[in-house]
């Protein structure tokens, strides 16, 4: 018999921690997003840390900038980023403030509302591919830079809240290198997964961007 999952918002307590414990310890857990169209919500299969100024792969190992302002900000609120000129990408801050660590969101089941997740992901060929990827998820979800620095640990009924789910077994989750990352940061093997799950993406090494001649 499968348990229900847990319905309690996340605690800001549990992303005032080290990314690297936060990260696998968000599988499992339930991402809902709300708009006047309805309700999404999204079972965590994949994610990625990110650990700021001791990071070369963050989008803060250089410092403070308008773009990663929300990074330095309280656990628990939203940062958006928008890439390759066409993408938004979520990610969950972690840590206590101005330590700039973060987890990227890149994957996840859709558990309710796969019809409106659907009309946003129309070159889908199933549901595991609704949210199967950082752009994807976003996408389905209808997430964008507005809902930069939004708090998702609120009791209330926001835009964006983390609920605590059914975390997955230690035993369940895998980690390995990031997904696109390059150069020192590379090495780091911060991307974590739930084994066997089919909505988990494919890994990709970097490859550099030619220009266009």
């Amino acid at each position: 018999m499968i348990a229900t999952p847990d319905r309690t918002p996340l605690s800001r307590e549990f992303f005032d921690r080290p990314v690297l414990d936060v990260a696998p310890d968000l599988l499992g857990r339930i991402l809902v997003r709300t708009t006047s169209d309805g309700p999404i919500a999204l079972r965590l299969t994949e994610v990625e840390a990110y650990d700021g100024s001791d990071d070369p792969g963050s989008h803060a190992y250089r410092g403070r900038t308008a773009r990663n302002e929300v990074m330095f900000g309280p656990p628990g609120h939203v940062y958006v980023y928008f890439t390759y000129g066409m993408w938004f990408c979520m990610n969950l801050v972690c840590g206590p403030e101005d330590k700039a660590s973060a987890v990227l969101l890149r994957a996840g089941e859709i558990i309710e509302g796969a019809e409106l997740a659907r009309t946003r992901r129309l070159s889908a060929r199933n549901d595991k591919e609704l949210a199967k990827g950082p752009a994807r998820l976003a996408t389905a979800l209808g997430v964008d830079r507005s809902l930069d620095g939004t708090d998702a640990c609120t009791p209330e009924d926001t835009p964006l809240r983390m609920l605590t789910g059914s975390p997955v077994r230690s035993d369940q989750v895998l980690n390995g290198p990031r997904t696109g990352v390059s150069g020192d940061g590379a090495v780091h093997p911060w991307r974590f997964w739930v084994a066997d799950d089919a909505t988990v993406s494919p890994y990709r090494a970097h490859v550099p961007r030619r220009r266009r001649s």
